[in-house]
């Protein structure tokens, strides 16, 4: 613009028509005083979302860790001592309680399975002529034909034949026994494992290497820990009736080393009654179906045991969840005239991605979750609903 219209332009509006403008300009109410946190105030108060804290009822759990252990677990060892001659199992197939596994020479212990039953025949007709004779000296012993000392040793001469025979079974049973021996059966049913001989291996009676190993897998236990602490203050939630635990058989759910879940619940079947002086821990076992042999002992696992069902919770989003300098736990909330007031609660642990709160909140309560940054205690505020708000500029939702 030239410098000639510029001054053209002031001359146009002298300065002394300007307070007849702005009053004339001016709205009826100018020269009201505006309650303070009125409709004025409110039109420039940031806007937070929040959400209205309600009781539900929620299903606690905790997770502990812990791993597989085989249902049955029996180390194949011989009871007899000898040469193997066969293994007539597939190292890591399943096996049948009583299957024969190993087949050790019998020759030796035939031989004297034969020689305690010729023993025990032996016996037996020995006794014939004894019996016979106690039998004739007890008619003799009625004429007084025979004196009663003959009759006696008749009669202990019958016993003792007889008592020979009863031994003589009892080395033929034990000669059985040890003869059905050399034939190493399965104790029970299972997956076998790795041999630890081959044929021809020397073996002995009893021996502390086990031969082999069989353990059963379907269904498997998976042993936890859990703190004494933790147990007790579990007993005492139950007790006080702030938890409720209505199932005979508590529910567990696993998920495995690498993240992914199990898709089978198992049960909780005891806990342990001492605690571990080490750890000062108390382990748990609980009962898995494993029909795909997908649980392996040894295996790592994370289980989610069911503790009960809190029936009046209070859950707030670990987002609008902070710290003060003291370290305690504390929200910010929308108060009395839409103030933003702090609060400080006391949590008792995670519930998904929320804190189940113990004190500090009540149903009603408006809890912050997003503007935390523009709230400040006391400052004025605009609450909307969280997820539902629309800034009225344009911009993106508070939540999305």
């Amino acid at each position: 613009m030239a410098p000639g219209k510029r001054l053209l332009t002031r001359r146009a509006f002298p300065s002394w028509l300007l307070p007849f403008c702005v009053l004339a300009l001016a709205p009826p109410s100018c020269g009201k005083k505006q309650a303070p946190g009125g409709p004025a105030m409110m039109m420039g108060a940031p806007e937070v979302a929040v959400i209205t804290i309600q009781t539900r009822p929620v299903a606690l759990s905790t997770e502990l860790s812990g791993r597989v252990a085989a249902s049955l677990t029996a180390e194949v060892r011989p009871q007899v001592g000898g040469i193997i001659q066969n293994r007539l199992f597939t190292e890591g197939s399943d096996v049948k309680a009583g299957e024969v596994l190993y087949q050790i020479d019998p020759a030796s212990y035939q031989a004297a399975f034969d020689g305690a039953r010729a023993a025990v025949a032996k016996a037996e007709a020995n006794l014939v002529p004894v019996k016979l004779k106690a039998d004739r000296y007890k008619e003799l012993l009625a004429s007084e034909a025979v004196s009663g000392q003959d009759y006696d040793d008749a009669v202990a001469a019958r016993k003792l034949a007889e008592a020979e025979i009863e031994s003589a079974k009892a080395a033929l049973e034990t000669a059985g026994i040890n003869l059905a021996y050399t034939r190493v059966t399965a104790p029970i049913s299972g997956r076998i494992g790795r041999s630890s001989v081959t044929n021809g291996a020397l073996v002995t009676a009893s021996q502390a290497a086990p031969l082999a190993t069989i353990q059963q897998l379907d269904p498997v236990y998976v042993d936890v820990t859990q703190s004494s602490t933790e147990m007790l203050r579990l007993r005492k939630a139950l007790e006080s009736g702030r938890l409720t635990n209505n199932e005979r058989q508590a529910k567990v759910m696993l998920t495995l080393d690498d993240g992914s879940a199990y898709p089978q619940p198992g049960i909780l079947k005891f806990t342990e009654a001492f605690v571990d002086e080490s750890t000062g821990s108390v382990t748990l076992r609980t009962l898995f179906p494993n029909p795909k042999l997908t649980l392996l002992p040894g295996m790592f696992v994370r289980a989610a045991l069911e503790e009960g069902r809190r029936e009046q919770a209070i859950l707030v989003p670990q987002r609008g969840v902070t710290r003060n300098p003291a370290g305690n736990a504390m929200v910010m909330t929308v108060g009395a005239g839409e103030t933003v007031e702090p609060r400080v609660i006391r949590t008792e642990r995670t519930v998904g991605d929320s804190w189940l709160v113990d004190d500090g909140l009540k149903p009603g309560d408006r809890v912050i979750l997003e503007g935390l940054q523009k709230a400040r205690p006391g400052t004025p505020v605009k609450a909307v609903p969280f997820g539902d708000n629309q800034p009225a500029d344009g911009s993106a939702p508070i939540h999305k």
